[in-house]
């Protein structure tokens, strides 16, 4: 099998067409977006340089600095979800350095393990799914209408016959015309809601709880209680449920039976290896400089660094899925690098974000462009929401305006976070009407927020921002 069968599906994501791609959800940023492009272009280039060389060419790893809601984290998912790679979100500030309760670095490497797994399997489960199906059409069939079926004689008992070989054909053959009858309706989905009882073959054993497994480390724990359930036999069972439950339970019963998990692993690690994106936030949290609060010492952050360097230079990690070589996943970094600096990092970390990007904050104008052009812009999640009650929410052009100068205004004058602010000002002009749906505005209804509601419903807002800074 050509494990670099699956990085053609991504030829067609060149730069410009990735930070197209991304135009459509992320507004502004475009350093951002061109570098974290050109990074994702890079990986498909090299699966297409001779084997040699290939292992030499390591990722640029990202680090971007910039205020909390500006779009760090969303532009390094939308990456992930264009090159249909393992992604995995973590804090720098959830890891301990060795010897320290928290978690340990390598659990992030263990996660997208799991998510390319997860991945693999999701793909391969869709290409068993039609076969699947139709064993399962066949156990729903035979438990609502067994089969008519000749029994064979049992060894060194004679020519004695039980039953089946006696029977009538005029029984077998209304038996395969009634089968053939709810085949149909089972097709039609006329016996959705009938009750069958169905058994089950796997996940029959539970869970072994460990006591005192402090001592273990995370991967041997994980070794420990998989072999120790797999030693607990399984035994079937039974359930009563409807037809369209049991279709559902079986069907990811049998599409799980009849893919190659061997093969899943084998190439969830490859694609782990190859494509996936380890987003570390808040890494200026574990920064040197980062004295806020006065919250921990500063070995303990050094700790942590020590620790995250070998994983992002590049080392093997034990999974329960095989090992991992970390040498080729590419690192994304944030962090707001408010109180601290990049340069408070230690110098080995530094050198492994070669590419450092500075997003810019969010003016008045980003703030109405986020309102109207995105694909997945507030204004139109609401307008769903409404649209699920069947009522019909829309915005004038002032009411944006009039939403946007407010975010703005909260952000520069209290604290900066960013887009976020959005959501606090649109749930506050909102939530009347939210609450009002469908007991008092009817389903038909058309609610249009215009400027006059905005800033009648905001004005409190502003008011106590206002009074806030006389209150201890």
């Amino acid at each position: 099998m050509d494990n670099r069968k699956f990085m053609s599906d991504t030829q067609h994501l060149t730069p410009q067409r990735i930070v197209e791609e991304l135009d459509k959800y992320i507004v502004g940023q475009d350093e951002a977006k061109r570098n974290v492009a050109i990074a994702l272009r890079n990986r498909w280039r090299r699966m297409q340089v001779a084997d040699d060389m290939r292992s030499e060419i390591v990722p640029n790893n990202i680090l971007m600095i910039g205020a909390t809601g500006v779009g760090k984290t969303e532009i390094a998912r939308r990456l992930a979800r264009l090159a249909e790679a393992p992604f995995v979100k973590v804090e720098a500030s959830k890891f301990t350095e060795v010897g320290y309760v928290g978690r340990d670095v390598e659990s992030m490497v263990r996660d997208l393990v799991e998510q390319a797994v997860n991945m693999v399997k999701a793909r391969k489960k869709e290409e068993v799914r039609e076969k699947a199906a139709q064993l399962v059409e066949d156990q729903i069939l035979d438990a609502l209408i067994p089969p008519l079926r000749p029994q064979q004689a049992p060894t060194g008992f004679g020519n004695v016959s039980y039953g089946g070989d006696d029977m009538p054909a005029s029984d077998a053959e209304l038996n395969e015309r009634t089968r053939q009858l709810f085949r149909e309706k089972l097709r039609n989905g006329e016996l959705e809601d009938r009750k069958i009882e169905i058994t089950l073959r796997s996940g029959g054993s539970p869970n072994i709880g460990m006591i005192g497994a402090g001592m273990i480390d995370e991967v041997s724990m994980m070794n420990l209680q998989e072999m120790l359930n797999n030693m607990m036999p399984r035994k079937p069972r039974k359930k009563k449920v409807t037809v369209a439950e049991a279709r559902q339970i079986l069907l990811e019963e049998e599409a799980a039976r009849l893919i190659d998990m061997d093969e899943v692993k084998e190439e969830a690690i490859y694609r782990a290896e190859n494509s996936g994106i380890i987003f570390i936030d808040e890494i200026d949290k574990i920064a040197s400089g980062y004295k806020k609060g006065g919250g921990g010492p500063d070995v303990s952050r050094e700790g942590v660094q020590r620790d995250l360097l070998p994983i992002v230079e590049g080392s093997t990690v034990n999974t329960k899925y095989g090992v991992i070589k970390t040498d080729h996943i590419l690192f994304i970094a944030a962090g707001a690098f408010h109180i601290s600096k990049p340069s408070d990092l230690i110098p080995e970390l530094q050198g492994r974000f070669p590419i450092r990007v500075e997003l810019n904050n969010l003016t008045r104008e980003d703030f109405i462009r986020i309102l109207k052009e995105p694909r997945n812009a507030l204004t139109r999640q609401y307008e769903a929401l409404f649209a699920a009650e069947g009522v019909t929410l829309s915005f004038t052009d002032d009411a944006i305006e009039a939403l946007a100068d407010v975010a703005f205004t909260l952000n520069a004058e209290v604290e900066n976070i960013g887009a976020r602010r959005l959501q606090t000002v649109m749930s506050r002009v909102l939530n009347e009407y939210l609450f009002d749906v469908p007991d008092k505005i009817k389903p038909g209804t058309v609610l249009q927020v215009d400027s006059a509601q905005v800033k009648a419903r905001l004005s409190g807002l502003i008011k106590n921002k206002d009074l806030s800074e006389y209150i201890l």
